[in-house]
C-alpha cells in the first residue's frame, strides 16, 4: 500500500503513482509571441481596410437625392445633388424600383462640376420598363 503525504503544497495535485504515466513539466507561455502575432494581424487588417477604402469609398463623390417625382407608367424624374472636387466630373448610377422592390430602370448619368462650386444639382428623367415607385442614386464615381 502506498501512502500519500500531506506535506505537498495546496496547489499541487496528488495522483496515485503509475496510474497516469509520466508527469510533464508545465508548458511556458509566450506572451511576446502572442503580442507579436496580434500586432501582425492588426497591421494586415489595417492595410486591407485602407486598400478597400481607396478602391470603393471616396467621400468626395457623395450624392444625395433631393426629390423624385413626375412618376408615370414609363418614367420618373430624379433631382439629386453631388459633391465633387472643383472642376472634376463623375458618373452617377441612378435606378428606379417598383412597389415590390424590383429594378425597372438603371442608367449612368455623367455629372461635371462648375468651377468654384462644390455641389452640382442635376435633374434627370429616367425611362422605366414598368411603373416606378421610387427613384434613387446608387453611387457616384470619378469619370474615367
Amino acid at each position: 500500500m502506498t501512502e500519500t503525504h500531506a506535506t505537498l503544497g495546496p496547489d499541487a495535485p496528488v495522483f496515485p503513482p503509475g496510474r497516469y504515466g509520466r508527469r510533464r513539466a508545465p508548458r511556458r507561455r509566450r506572451p511576446v509571441l502572442a503580442a507579436l502575432l496580434a500586432v501582425v494581424v492588426v497591421a494586415a487588417l489595417t492595410l486591407v481596410s485602407v486598400r478597400l477604402y481607396r478602391q470603393y469609398g471616396d467621400p468626395a463623390y457623395d450624392a444625395q437625392v433631393i426629390s423624385y417625382g413626375d412618376i408615370t407608367d414609363d418614367q420618373v424624374v430624379v433631382d439629386f445633388r453631388v459633391n465633387l472636387p472643383d472642376g472634376d466630373s463623375a458618373v452617377c448610377v441612378l435606378r428606379a424600383r417598383d412597389h415590390a422592390g424590383a429594378e425597372v430602370a438603371r442608367e449612368a448619368v455623367p455629372v461635371t462640376a462648375v468651377a468654384g462650386q462644390p455641389h452640382v444639382t442635376v435633374r434627370h428623367r429616367l425611362v422605366t420598363t414598368a411603373r416606378p415607385f421610387i427613384g434613387e442614386v446608387v453611387r457616384c464615381r470619378p469619370a474615367a
